[in-house]
């Protein structure tokens, strides 16, 4: 049996709430590729008056890593991190994102976390566009106008989605 040594995106599911920084930093160490959607925010300092900024995952319980499917296995069963790999419930193995697919959705999130960042649902489906223009040139997704503003929306698996403000002129419909 030939083992696959081509590195893809896989999703795993952290096990305890809040792990995903963790997980990331723990990844990051050891020069992982991966992705964990977050932002920082203010937060109430208890006692003290005042905000501290604290990073928050956006992404509940979801960490995104590019690598082997062999090292993937390896990161749960050997070093025993608390996550579990999400499986393709069609093909009854583990879920793996197209490189296209994971470019778009980091680079709209990378420019989206002050206008509009992850999305529960895209709100109105549109005409599927490509970005021609900017600092997302090549993104393919969804337009979306939401308050008289123009978005590009991506999603991922069907229940993440991300939208970054552009304008109109820098789509091109596909």
């Amino acid at each position: 049996m030939a083992l696959d040594v081509t590195p893809h995106w896989f999703v795993a599911r952290t096990r305890y709430f809040r792990q995903e920084i963790k997980i990331r930093d723990w990844l990051a160490q050891r020069e992982i590729e991966h992705f964990v959607p977050t932002a920082r925010i203010p937060v109430k300092r208890s006692g003290r008056g005042g905000r501290r900024m604290s990073e928050r995952p956006l992404a509940s319980n979801l960490v995104f890593v590019r690598t082997t499917k062999d090292e993937a296995c390896s990161l749960v069963a050997d070093y025993r991190l608390p996550m579990a790999w999400l499986v393709d419930c069609a093909t009854h193995r583990m879920m793996v994102v197209r490189d296209k697919e994971m470019e778009d959705f980091r680079k709209v999130f990378d420019c989206s976390v002050e206008e509009g960042g992850l999305m529960d649902q895209p709100l109105e489906l549109g005409d599927r566009v490509r970005v021609v223009e900017g600092p997302l040139k090549g993104v393919e997704g969804y337009v979306l106008e939401l308050l008289g503003h123009t978005y590009v929306v991506v999603g991922l698996m069907g229940t993440l989605w991300a939208r970054a403000q552009v304008p109109r002129a820098w789509l091109g419909k596909i």
